[in-house]
């Protein structure tokens, strides 16, 4: 049949093939249940996935969930702030990177080749250590199982469906000032 050709077809002949049965499938119940497990735990299964142990990776989970910055919670755990910020990303929480969307796509443009790193460098107007952590997040995508595991704790939803945005959208406070400092 040619493409523009015009045909009649009938409801029977697009039903031809389908086929009614009496019952479902039983697909059963999912098995994987780790609410027993501790974020430590849940945090080991993808332990070579970290930038540091799961031990200082839960610790910076949840002093960050728990409204703390990226900066004292990586002290809290015991581990620079970059380290943090690199376990914040790979767990799913957003916000994490230094740079603005404009300097990401210039960052995009060195890793792609087509800058050299000093023009790139200068074009964000990003230091050294904004840099390099900027590139980390940008070659290494958050983990599938350390978001699974880290999003209750993130989202402050333990399993009881009431989750808060607590701890989110904090990733560079205090790097702005005070919009009522301009009053």
């Amino acid at each position: 049949m040619r493409r523009n050709e015009i045909t009649d077809v009938t409801l029977e002949e697009i039903a031809a093939g389908i086929e009614i049965v009496e019952r479902q499938h039983d697909r059963g119940v999912a098995t994987a249940d780790d609410t027993g497990a501790t974020l430590v735990e849940r945090l080991q299964v993808e332990a070579e996935a970290l930038p540091c142990t799961p031990e200082a990776a839960a610790t910076v989970l949840e002093t960050y969930a728990a409204g703390a910055s990226v900066g004292a919670s990586a002290a809290e755990a015991g581990v620079v702030a970059v380290t943090a910020a690199k376990v914040l990303h790979r767990c799913g929480a957003e916000g994490v990177t230094p740079l603005s969307p404009t300097g990401r796509e210039v960052l995009r443009d060195w890793l792609d080749g087509e800058l050299p790193r000093s023009e790139a460098l200068a074009l964000t107007d990003a230091g050294e250590p904004e840099f390099a952590l900027a590139t980390y997040i940008e070659t290494h995508e958050p983990r599938e199982e350390l978001v699974a595991a880290a999003t209750p704790v993130l989202t402050g939803d333990r399993g009881h469906g009431h989750g808060s945005d607590r701890g989110r959208d904090r990733g560079l406070e205090g790097s702005l000032p005070d919009p009522d400092e301009f009053l």
